[in-house]
């Protein structure tokens, strides 16, 4: 790829990435009460259900998701399902924030788990992906390691933009009252429950 070419993609991939989604939501839910740690685990997660949509788009996206369309949907179901519950978890706590490895505060798998699943609920990325890598692609090579080419940058910039967002929300718990965590807490769940809900009703 021409490097003025490679720069518009790159750019462009940050703008995708930097406006905040449900997966932007629960790392920032989960740095808020949790730590940086919890947030970093949970963009793992967001970048391992990332990479199989890459995979999916690279090995042939319309053919697979005509494969598993139903699948999907139910997938698409317990995302917003999962999302929903963690929002409503934090909107009825009273908002005492974990401290990082103290006892209670969820295992490092269930950020990941979290990550994985809020991300392959939002079908809006891999349709994303679907519309968005193959405009970057020659048609005269091979597509499959183009597309995984350009995919690993998808996920390197989202993984950078995600962080920043983990590590001053991170930084933020350790000024934050009594009081304005659990403001904190029912703003957070009530945008993650109205998050999930958004994604319920999109259409397959």
């Amino acid at each position: 790829m021409e490097p003025t070419l490679l720069l518009t993609y790159i750019a462009a991939c940050f703008v995708f990435s930097v406006v905040p989604g449900p997966s932007v939501t629960v790392v920032l839910a989960n740095s808020l009460a949790h730590g940086t740690r919890a947030g970093l685990w949970t963009i793992f997660g967001t970048e391992v259900s990332m990479l199989t949509m890459v995979l999916i788009l690279a090995i042939g996206l319309d053919a697979v998701v005509e494969l598993v369309g139903a699948a999907f949907f139910w997938i698409k179901l317990a995302g917003a399902a999962y999302l929903i519950w963690i929002g409503w978890q934090m909107f009825s706590s009273r908002g005492g924030l974990k401290l990082e490895g103290e006892a209670g505060s969820p295992r490092i798998s269930a950020f990941i788990w979290q990550g994985a699943l809020v991300n392959w609920g939002n079908p809006k990325t891999l349709l994303f992906l679907g519309a968005f890598i193959p405009q970057f692609v020659t048609l005269s090579e091979p597509a499959f390691p183009q597309i995984l080419f350009l995919g690993l940058i998808v996920m390197a910039v989202a993984t950078l933009t995600d962080a920043v967002y983990a590590i001053l929300a991170g930084s933020a718990r350790n000024a934050l009252t009594a009081g304005r965590v659990r403001i904190l807490s029912k703003i957070s769940g009530g945008v993650l429950m109205a998050g999930g809900i958004w994604l319920a009703l999109l259409r397959r």
